[in-house]
């Protein structure tokens, strides 16, 4: 079993679904310049820490669950619901995106002038000579013979 630093968070997770100190050294700055935390106008509960909203958002990502089925141990969902909403709009995860892009290119080399799309398009299996809706009063699908 790993033993963990004083530095590091135990959110109730596993650790690769926890945001590395390495990445949230990143992050943070281009957070607090984007959307710094408003003061408090008056008392009630302590400001969520952004580095566990951020890791509450980390693991929505990695795992693909919906907001309901977020683990309360990394706090509530509507919290971090309303940070993510806030940091959407303030440009946060596109500055990331947009430095993360940076940082890959500065590594490995992105080509920047080259491009590919890539799509298909096929004709359905069941077009409209076999099927056809004639929206008959019960709303079922009629054969385009008249049979049902």
């Amino acid at each position: 079993m790993q033993l963990m630093q004083d530095d590091e968070q135990d959110y109730g997770i596993a650790q690769e679904y926890q945001i590395p100190d390495e990445m949230w050294t990143e992050i943070e700055p281009i957070l607090l310049e984007l959307c710094p935390p408003k003061p408090k106008k008056k008392p009630g509960r302590p400001r969520m820490s952004d580095h566990q909203a951020m890791s509450a958002i980390y693991y929505l990502l990695r795992t693909g669950c919906q907001w309901k089925a977020l683990p309360r141990s990394l706090g509530a969902r509507s919290t971090v619901h309303d940070r993510f909403q806030q940091w959407r709009e303030g440009g946060v995860f596109e500055a990331l995106w947009r430095e993360g892009l940076l940082q890959y290119n500065e590594e490995k080399g992105i080509e920047w002038e080259w491009q590919s799309m890539d799509g298909a398009m096929t004709k359905a299996p069941l077009g409209k000579k076999r099927w056809e809706y004639r929206g008959n009063r019960r709303g079922h699908r009629t054969q385009s013979d008249g049979q049902r």
